[in-house]
């Protein structure tokens, strides 16, 4: 390929058709997975493979073969790629190619190559895909910048198909950009939004003017009768021909009514799409610098509400049963009643020198990291002021030493 050339970009139908990979390092291996997704057969000749590029052989997805490129390897192949770290055998398998009049990347010297991989990604049915002559830091950062003008709504895809009905959206913990891509796209669709107090306020700051916004937290008649009223806003505006996102905080399925929500608008015949979220029992205590897990420490996790007390009548919680476990606590919704759980862990068996950690806000600017054990914690919340939205950890990941948890959340 003479270097003034314009490269004719095309999409290739791969699938069900031979394509031999020469090499099996780091560059085979991030190539590989994206043949494998469009259905090439995929043959792979290196001398040695990485563990990634061994395991995809393991599992059937390619064929490898241990040993030197021979002269006659592309025979019935429809593309190939060069890239071993040998100059001379890289120019060997493209000129093979030519010969044969099969495509060829060649991976070190791009130009003496017959075809140029370009900067690809996947958007909703799309192929983006960015080519700059051989500059791939270039590419990658044009393809990227598409990909997040797409996923934001930024840019609009004309021939997206309408959305209908309800996605229940989970928002993360806090920080905006932990919303996932599939969220943050169907939001930029939305037409109404309802939205939690505790989803991120910022996501609500890029929706168009037309988009209406309805605070869910400000739906009156009390706490039973707000979720009716939040059920009905969803399929009145639903069948209205809107397409309505339920904005939540966290993970909408992890105490956040979102089965209720769900279960109200398929009984009125409104669909409803599911988006999971990442949950703020696991992503607040990890932004402290607090695994909920670590080997050889603790086995299980067990996240708790505590929006009641343990003496209260409608409780499903077994206190008891908690005390006795030696692993990770978190609880939510429990800073209020951080008095009454420590109380009833130590008085069914857990030490009163167990570690605990309070976070109010965790992922986001404002948060605040207030370390104790269970006989303390609810002194320490109080002279500390800790306010929800707070995660509360107890068990001996919670005592850990602080590694991350002294960056600032979002940098």
């Amino acid at each position: 390929m003479d270097a003034t050339d314009s490269p004719y970009l095309v999409g290739l139908n791969l699938a069900g058709r031979r394509v031999v990979v020469v090499g099996g390092g780091s560059v085979a291996q991030r190539r590989l997975p994206l043949l494998i997704s469009c259905g090439a057969r995929v043959t792979v000749i290196a001398r040695e493979a990485t563990p990634a590029v061994d395991a995809l052989a393991d599992f059937g997805q390619i064929e490898l073969e241990v040993r030197d490129y021979r002269d006659g390897d592309l025979a019935g192949a429809w593309y190939a790629i060069a890239c071993t770290d040998e100059a001379d055998t890289n120019a060997a398998i493209v000129a093979e190619a030519e010969r044969d009049r099969i495509f060829c990347v060649r991976a070190d010297v791009a130009r003496d190559g017959t075809a140029v991989t370009p900067a690809s990604a996947e958007y909703d049915g799309l192929t983006v895909g960015v080519l700059a002559g051989g500059e791939h830091r270039r590419s990658a950062a044009v393809r990227n910048a598409l990909l997040d003008g797409l996923q934001s709504g930024a840019i609009a895809d004309a021939a997206e198909p309408e959305v209908a009905g309800v996605a229940l959206v989970g928002g993360g913990p806090g920080d905006p950009d932990l919303i996932t891509v599939r969220g943050r796209r169907l939001l930029a669709r939305a037409d109404v939004v309802v939205a939690d107090r505790l989803a991120p306020p910022e996501l609500l700051a890029e929706l168009g003017p037309h988009v209406q916004v309805i605070d869910a937290s400000k739906i009156p008649y009390g706490r039973f009768m707000a979720q009716e009223a939040i059920n009905d806003a969803l399929i009145t505006h639903a069948k209205a021909g809107k397409f309505v996102v339920r904005l939540k905080g966290g993970d909408p399925y992890v105490f956040g009514r979102g089965y209720e929500e769900l279960e109200a608008c398929t009984a009125a015949g409104v669909p409803v799409t599911v988006v999971p979220g990442i949950t703020s029992a696991i992503s607040v205590p990890s932004a402290a610098g607090v695994p909920v897990t670590h080997r050889g420490v603790t086995h299980e996790f067990v996240v708790v509400s505590g929006h009641l007390r343990p003496d209260h009548p409608e409780s499903l919680i077994d206190w008891p049963a908690l005390a006795r476990l030696r692993g990770t606590l978190v609880l939510l919704m429990a800073v209020e009643r951080i008095d009454a759980f420590a109380s009833v862990l130590t008085a069914h068996g857990r030490p009163a020198d167990t570690p605990v950690v309070a976070i109010q806000e965790g992922t986001t600017r404002s948060q605040r990291v207030v370390h104790a054990d269970l006989a303390t914690i609810a002194d320490r919340v109080r002279e500390e002021n800790i306010r929800p939205p707070a995660i509360i950890v107890v068990g001996p990941v919670a005592g850990f030493p602080a590694r991350i948890g002294d960056l600032v959340p979002g940098q």
